[in-house]
């Protein structure tokens, strides 16, 4: 009887609650859950799934997924395009087939890497004949058959002479793409986002020289404060904190989680926007799947003025236990 509320915490919640006077009794029912952590390489596992796409490209180079991963691209200089590919079950390779496929001919005979608009209205391909970023729009969104190009393009050459790897935020407002000449990672700014004629270079590069000497791809945690890098020299997937988020020049080096017993000469890195699994690509037709979440027990930490009748606190609730605590205040 009385008034309730239930509410389901996504991070760490504190609860207050304060008495009416007198003698007061209110129940808190408490279902115990498991909380996931994404992007942790310390807990990576490869998940024995693979994908060949070596009917439609046999020189793979760039990898990107659609959101809710029923969808994924890949550009090769292969066939010097763009193939596309549906998942019957969101992120799960063994479900994947060939639907279509989009040339970049016209504009860039060697694209290293492919990535799309967070709506799938526009597609970027990194060209590595030319040195530039090419946007395209799609008429249809996230079919690479209704593409064309919009006669905008950003050349990156003031940097890098060749780059293989492009990410960029997800609000479209920044952009970066890593270098195999120089092991650096570029950031740029758009004024507009998601308008490539807007960009500019930022003047901020993090050179990874020390963990990778042939960078070949980029990608960033989907809040900005963790980068992972790989290439070809290391074969490894190494990771770094970023002090400032999406701020490159803030990064420091965490750790490593090799791909060398599945990917040598791995060509491009993306994980699903929870961080709870990894994809990597390895040139030239192949690419692997990888779990990289942890999960831990929600505890609670109970406020010091409780008394409590066994004289010490009850343990947290386990996975999908359900614990009923009686509180009564004494004293208003």
């Amino acid at each position: 009887t009385g008034n309730y509320f239930t509410h389901t915490p996504s991070a760490d919640a504190e609860y207050g609650f304060s008495n009416a006077g007198g003698v007061q009794t209110f129940q808190l029912e408490v279902t115990g859950n498991q909380s996931v952590v994404g992007y942790d390489l310390s807990e990576a596992a490869y998940d024995n799934v693979t994908f060949s796409f070596s009917a439609q490209d046999n020189g793979g180079r760039g990898l990107f997924f659609k959101p809710d991963g029923t969808k994924f691209y890949i550009a090769g200089d292969g066939g010097n395009d763009i193939n596309e590919y549906s998942m019957s079950t969101a992120w799960d390779l063994s479900t994947a087939s060939y639907t279509t496929v989009f040339s970049t001919a016209s504009q860039d005979n060697a694209p290293f890497e492919v990535f799309f608009k967070s709506d799938g209205t526009k597609m970027y391909v990194l060209g590595d004949s030319s040195n530039a970023i090419f946007q395209y729009s799609l008429s249809t969104a996230w079919d690479v058959s209704t593409a064309s190009y919009d006669s905008v393009n950003f050349s990156y050459a003031g940097e890098e002479g060749q780059a293989y790897g492009l990410t960029f935020k997800p609000d479209g407002t920044k952009f970066y793409i890593s270098g195999v000449n120089s092991s650096d990672v570029f950031q740029y700014s758009l004024s507009t986002a998601w308008d490539l004629s807007t960009a500019s270079y930022d003047n901020v590069n993090f050179n990874a020289s020390t963990q990778e000497t042939s960078v070949t791809a980029v990608e960033f945690s989907s809040d900005g404060t963790k980068m992972f890098v790989i290439g070809y020299q290391g074969d490894d997937v190494n990771e770094y904190s970023l002090s400032t988020a999406w701020d490159v020049s803030s990064a420091s080096y965490v750790q490593k989680f090799s791909v060398s017993a599945q990917a040598t000469f791995p060509a491009s890195i993306r994980f699903k926007p929870d961080g709870t699994k990894m994809y990597i690509l390895k040139d030239p037709s192949n690419f692997y799947q990888y779990t990289t979440a942890t999960s831990a027990p929600i505890t609670i930490t109970w406020d010091a003025d409780i008394e409590w009748g066994g004289g010490t606190a009850p343990d947290s609730p386990a996975a999908n236990q359900k614990d009923l605590y009686t509180i009564t205040t004494d004293d208003g």
